[in-house]
């Protein structure tokens, strides 16, 4: 079975390796190596997106401030502030084009805050949209937009993209 290179919409935040198409099956197989090889066949959606969740770099924001997109892209941010802290994240457009985000791409951001000795508090920017669960309020699982400090001040949070230039926000760890 011959591979044909694959011109389709393929992108990685992290870079692949390869990818390829079969000629004869049309079945995409993408190859990346991060801490294993991993590979993707059979592919029938239009777009694919790969994230590394083992965040080789990682981004700190200490003080009020808002992230910039290079920080979200990292996917972890973690906070040391003795201090109350609010990040907020970018617009929706800065974020996209950061991302090459097209309508379905996700990303988890992870927010560290374990080191911290206040709590940490996210706040979405201009077509960041807060998820039904997160507009609910505190309280909702998924509307908890507040990390405490010390050993349980870890939150994972999902940024869907419902265009290139909009993002929907939620809790979900």
């Amino acid at each position: 079975m011959a591979n044909t290179t694959f011109t389709g919409p393929v992108r990685s935040l992290n870079g692949f390796q390869s990818v390829s198409k079969s000629a004869t099956t049309g079945a995409v197989t993408v190859t990346a190596t991060f801490d294993a090889t991993s590979s993707v066949t059979n592919l029938t959606t239009t777009a694919l997106v790969y994230r590394n969740e083992n965040h080789p770099t990682t981004a700190a924001i200490n003080a009020t401030a808002t992230a910039t997109a290079a920080q979200v892209a990292t996917g972890y941010i973690t906070s040391t502030s003795a201090a109350p802290t609010t990040i907020t994240l970018p617009t929706g457009t800065l974020l996209g084009a950061a991302l090459g985000a097209t309508k379905g791409t996700n990303i988890n951001l992870y927010i560290d805050n374990t080191a911290g000795a206040s709590t940490v508090t996210i706040a979405v920017a201009t077509n960041g949209i807060l998820s039904a669960a997160a507009a609910a309020g505190a309280g909702a699982g998924a509307g908890l937009l507040t990390v405490p400090s010390g050993a349980t001040g870890l939150a994972r949070f999902t940024l869907t993209f419902s265009s290139a230039t909009a993002y929907v926000f939620s809790r979900t760890l």
